[in-house]
């Protein structure tokens, strides 16, 4: 087989990749070892930063995101007592939106014209060009292109296959336990929760679908928690019945545990090999840059493979990485400030950054700027 770019991974980074190549007149085939069906399941992010909607919807994929997605101006932000308001737009003319990664998975599924081909194994990256797999009738297929795209995420070949690679790597002591609940969210904005039992967050999918998380040691099984104990626990550290606001509980039907860690890899190409996405870095949630970073890093990659020069293929690693340790550093930041340790110290230098984040138009504005997310090419 050959063709111009091969494309390892099929989640939202490697679909769009490949829809951003059709557009610009460059072929390329996906290879995913997962089924189609599992790929678009999964329950991953769910904030779309301003400048990746103004790209979805500069490549027609905005339609279905416009009509079904959630427009949000802003957050709460929340400690015990007291619960403010940060308005993005009137402080960076900037908006976010609530778009489940499932949602856009079906959105670049529906509009894929690459050749895909799914449940693929042994897949092996020859960073010359050439990628072996074995496909899902046992055939030992050789893919030879002009160029790879690594998209495959952190437990991917693609990210192995670059040699001497620096890695930076920061796990943090505890975890995110995600609860997904068929009920209308108590909220219009999403409330970000600081409290002395641990971080608590109040997030959407939809109308009728809530998304919530809570900080729990690392090694947690969720089904140690039962429903009734999850509903307590965010409705303490929500703040129910704080100035009349109250959680409505309602079916749990997905209980899962993520622990958090920052990992960055450089540089992100070697020889004919580019990483993008989770391939290349991971963030903590709490900051919402996983998929935007994939977004932003094949918006770049794009626009270097269709133009062919040279130039912007060689500066597509430190190109990309100035954004990434932008979000990086910002994900550390919220994390850091809103997830508790247990020491007294510690928590009371949260509470005042919280009060001067909360206080200060110039620390609302720095949230803001980071949150709604930098113009892609930062």
């Amino acid at each position: 087989m050959r063709t111009q770019v091969a494309i390892i991974g099929a989640g939202p980074a490697g679909l769009l990749l490949a829809h951003l190549l059709a557009q610009g007149g460059i072929e390329s085939v996906v290879l995913e070892t997962r089924s189609e069906e599992y790929v678009s399941s999964r329950i991953r992010a769910g904030i779309l930063e301003h400048s990746s909607v103004e790209l979805l919807e500069s490549v027609g994929l905005g339609a279905r995101l416009r009509a079904e997605g959630d427009q949000h101006r802003g957050i709460h932000l929340q400690w015990p007592g007291e619960r403010h308001h940060l308005d993005f737009v009137s402080l960076t003319g900037r908006s976010v939106w609530v778009y489940g990664q499932t949602e856009l998975q079906k959105d670049l599924g529906a509009t894929r014209t690459a050749e895909a081909h799914y449940e693929v194994s042994d897949v092996e990256v020859d960073t010359a060009g050439r990628v072996r797999f074995t496909d899902k009738d046992g055939r030992i297929t050789v893919l030879e292109a002009d160029f790879i795209a690594g998209c495959d995420g952190s437990f991917g070949p693609s990210r192995n296959a670059v040699p001497a690679a620096q890695k930076f790597e920061k796990v943090y002591p505890y975890s995110w336990f995600g609860i997904l609940a068929d009920v209308a969210p108590s909220t219009d904005e999403l409330i970000y929760a600081w409290h002395p039992d641990g971080f608590a967050l109040h997030s959407m999918r939809s109308s009728t679908v809530s998304r919530f998380y809570l900080q729990v040691p690392n090694g947690t099984d969720p089904q140690s928690w039962s429903d009734d104990r999850i509903w307590s626990a965010l409705s303490k550290r929500l703040g129910h019945g704080q100035d009349g606001w109250k959680l409505n509980p309602g079916p749990i039907t997905d209980k899962s545990v993520l622990p958090m860690r920052s990992y960055v890899q450089t540089p992100m190409r070697h020889d004919k090999l580019f990483l993008a996405g989770d391939a290349a870095h991971i963030v903590p949630p709490t900051g919402a840059k996983g998929l935007n970073l994939a977004i932003a890093d094949v918006a770049l990659l794009a626009k270097a493979l269709i133009s062919g020069d040279e130039r912007l293929l060689d500066s597509y690693s430190d190109d990309a990485q100035r954004r990434v340790w932008r979000c990086t550093h910002f994900s550390w930041w919220m994390t850091t400030m809103l997830h508790t340790s247990g020491d007294p110290f510690d928590a009371e230098l949260q509470l005042s950054q919280l009060r001067w984040v909360a206080g200060s138009r110039a620390g609302a504005a720095g949230l803001a700027e980071n949150y709604a997310g930098l113009p892609i090419g930062y």
